[in-house]
């Protein structure tokens, strides 16, 4: 090897760059190995960046999602039920960033001539460990690695002497309940939501273009210090309007045209999330009407928002309140999913409920997150109503962290 290069890798220490204390890094996997137990697991593999940064604070650039052939995705944490420390496995080229983005003591990185497949060496290593022969949980509902990747790791689980079985819900689980300092990062989240949406009211005008509201969205939030968010800002206008999940163009922005953002602010990785709607010029009455029905909901969710508060209860209220606003029958997308560490591609965390969980005893516990959709398509094919809002739900209060206006903005 190169004189440069190996003082690099085994010399460069850059200062640490953790989002939490040591003892709360050990406090998850203590709760992670308990969680184990219970599923009877005795190995958990895991590969997701969610999972990854939730256990050591790993985050990275490039995860090799999209080079499954070239250089497969390979590199990945080992936690065992009955060891409190687990091993991270990664490229050697990665060996600097893994001592200052994480919190692990064990970093063993692949031989540099077999460096972009590391799935031999990872499996000499847990079987050196006698970390092999028991029951192995793999995310296989996280989309790194890639189904083929998976497979070949469960097959030299298996050649290995080990069974496998899906742990996905594992780190899932773990993380719906947030510590107090995820709570704060989450709330800091929500204001840096709230800088991104009134950047986006400052900008939109006749004659700018969906993408120059983007930029602007962006750069007011990294100037607050927030980070990249896991999913591309859609901002949709005209009859771009009526879609969810399009991408920001060229298109110019026009007068009369309803325009859609959905923003998620960035802390540590935690998101908030919050959709708006503006209208550019003065709306049509039916329209501005129909908007406000569809907003709302917020007041009302408001007013029964506690620790405690059951899915049933929120889903019966929000729904006999359109059912009494007369336009459920025009709803598009109403329900919500749990908020949290976000990677790209997604934010999203698993759906918690829709408006057909009337009946749904599951409680939100004090320290969880979730976000609330209603979204419905309005009059005229002006555009679908766009209002997102995240719930927070604390120690002793449960409330909607991200201030922005919930109604129709109509800019002048």
């Amino acid at each position: 090897m190169g004189q440069n290069r190996d003082r690099v890798l085994e010399q460069c220490n850059p200062a640490m760059e953790l989002g939490f204390s040591l003892a709360e890094y050990k406090t998850r996997l203590q709760v992670i190995r308990r969680h184990m137990a219970a599923s009877n697991i005795d190995l958990l593999w895991l590969m997701a960046p969610e999972s990854l940064y939730y256990v050591s604070g790993y985050s990275c650039e490039w995860y090799q999602a999209q080079s499954p052939k070239q250089w497969p995705a390979t590199s990945g944490i080992a936690v065992h039920v009955d060891h409190d420390e687990f091993i991270m496995f990664d490229t050697p080229s990665e060996r600097v960033m893994c001592r200052f983005v994480t919190c692990a003591d064990d970093i063993r990185t692949f031989p540099i001539d077999n460096r972009r497949d590391g799935i031999g060496f990872i499996m000499d290593e847990l079987k050196a460990e006698g970390w092999l022969g028991g029951t192995v949980g793999m995310e296989l509902y996280s989309y790194r690695p890639n189904p083929a990747i998976s497979a070949r790791f469960r097959a030299a689980f298996e050649a290995a002497g080990s069974s496998v079985t899906d742990g996905s819900d594992i780190l899932r689980e773990v993380r719906w309940l947030k510590s107090p300092q995820e709570i704060a990062y989450l709330e800091h989240a929500a204001r840096i939501t709230d800088i991104g949406i009134d950047a986006a009211k400052n900008t939109i005008r006749p004659g700018v273009t969906e993408l120059d509201v983007y930029g602007e969205i962006i750069h007011a939030m990294a100037k607050a210090g927030g980070e990249n968010p896991a999913i591309t800002l859609p901002v949709l206008s005209g009859p771009k309007a009526n879609t969810g999940h399009s991408l920001a163009s060229r298109k110019v922005i026009m007068a009369g045209e309803q325009v859609n953002i959905d923003v998620s602010g960035v802390y540590w990785r935690y998101h908030a999330n919050a959709a708006r709607s503006f209208y550019v010029g003065e709306p049509p009455r039916d329209v501005l009407e129909f908007h406000h029905k569809s907003s709302g909901v917020f007041d009302v969710i408001a007013s029964i928002l506690r620790p405690g508060l059951t899915v049933g209860e929120l889903v019966r209220t929000a729904r006999q309140y359109y059912d009494e606003a007369g336009i459920w029958s025009d709803a598009g997308w109403v329900g919500g999913y749990e908020l949290g560490i976000g990677f790209p591609p997604d934010w999203v965390g698993n759906f918690v409920y829709e408006m057909t969980d009337s009946d749904s005893e599951r409680v939100f516990e004090p320290r969880t997150c979730v976000n609330f959709e209603s979204q419905f398509f309005s009059p005229r094919m002006a555009g679908i109503t766009y209002y997102i809002c995240t719930l927070l739900f604390k120690e002793e209060v449960a409330e909607l962290p991200v201030k922005a206006p919930r109604q129709l903005v109509v800019i002048d």
